[in-house]
């Protein structure tokens, strides 16, 4: 059965085209018994909002860009539920974007916003798009999440990765530890970068020499870099008797590693992760990690960018959220 139009509704409500339009959009005044009566004809008559003649008539596409690197990760997985629980009250749609890292991918989703096929976009990639928008940042709206340049213009939202490394650090020194190993990723990420400088910060507070032997990075964030990742680490002349891994999907798969060498969590090694993640508490024994408020994260970035569609003038802002310690049994 085909739709009804937008005059039909209009004429089965008893109201004019112009009433009917005002409470599809909901910017605009109406008597409350008047808006029931036209949703009830919408309902009855089954009308569907023509998306692509509203975005040419509004140009508004009622559709926002959320990037991200890899959709396999656990991490995004809160912060996409808080963005689109944020976004759906206001009537906008999410399209996810899986950019693999990669500036071309990125570019291709950006031109959606060049377009107007989109109105905006939050990106949580971690280094290429942050190079590849600077240019785009004062022509589309569009917030970094998690992964940000604080000396751009472009509205962010995200944690202190360099004192939430150094808290980590100070509560392993805190457990007796001197012998703490780093497991990072690739330090053009600024997560990465920060969080090392965090570590080299929490052994200096401790009054303990750094030691590059005992500073590892990984290829990947996943589980089977975590894994590979002990191999080395036990092989080292001196062992360490605890690691802090940079993500969670690491810690893990070092938390696999060391059972596979037959060693002891925590009494052989400690191992202590960062973000949180669900199946943080269900591994064996339940990792120690570095809590990231990961729906609030996204919740926030929702509102950065709906500031920014409402109001194109609003000063640029920068939000930090804080972190929190989660202690398990791991560490």
């Amino acid at each position: 059965m085909r739709s009804a139009s937008i005059a039909q509704v209009a004429e089965h409500a008893g109201v004019s085209v112009a009433t009917v339009s005002r409470v599809l959009n909901g910017k605009q005044a109406v008597k409350e018994q008047t808006r029931l009566r036209v949703v009830e004809s919408v309902q009855a008559m089954g009308y569907r909002v023509n998306q692509l003649a509203r975005s040419l008539r509004t140009d508004e596409s009622r559709l926002l860009l959320v990037m991200v690197p890899d959709i396999g990760n656990p991490f995004y997985a809160q912060i996409v539920q808080g963005i689109n629980a944020a976004v759906q009250d206001q009537g906008y749609s999410v399209l996810l974007c899986e950019t693999g890292g990669d500036a071309n991918r990125e570019r291709r989703y950006f031109d959606l916003l060049s377009s107007r096929r989109a109105d905006g976009a939050i990106c949580l990639d971690p280094y290429t798009a942050q190079q590849a928008l600077h240019g785009e940042a004062l022509r589309f709206p569009w917030v970094a999440c998690c992964e940000f340049d604080s000396q751009a213009n472009v509205p962010y939202v995200g944690i202190d990765n360099r004192a939430a490394a150094r808290d980590a650090v100070t509560y392993l020194v805190g457990k007796g530890h001197t012998r703490i190993a780093f497991l990072n990723s690739d330090t053009r990420f600024m997560y990465a970068s920060e969080r090392l400088q965090g570590y080299i910060d929490g052994l200096e507070q401790a009054g303990i020499a750094f030691s590059a032997d005992y500073c590892l990075q990984a290829d990947s964030l996943d589980f089977a870099a975590g894994k590979a990742a002990v191999g080395r680490l036990i092989a080292l002349p001196e062992r360490p008797t605890a690691v802090f891994a940079v993500s969670d999907t690491l810690a893990i798969g070092m938390l696999r590693g060391l059972h596979e060498a037959q060693l002891r969590v925590p009494d052989d090694m400690a191992v202590m992760g960062f973000d949180d993640i669900a199946l943080a508490q269900q591994t064996y024994p339940a990792l120690t990690t570095v809590a990231q408020p990961m729906r609030k994260l996204g919740e926030q970035a929702a509102r950065a960018l709906l500031k920014q569609l409402d109001d194109p003038l609003a000063p640029t802002t920068a939000v930090l959220l804080p972190h929190r310690l989660m202690i398990r049994e791991s560490a």
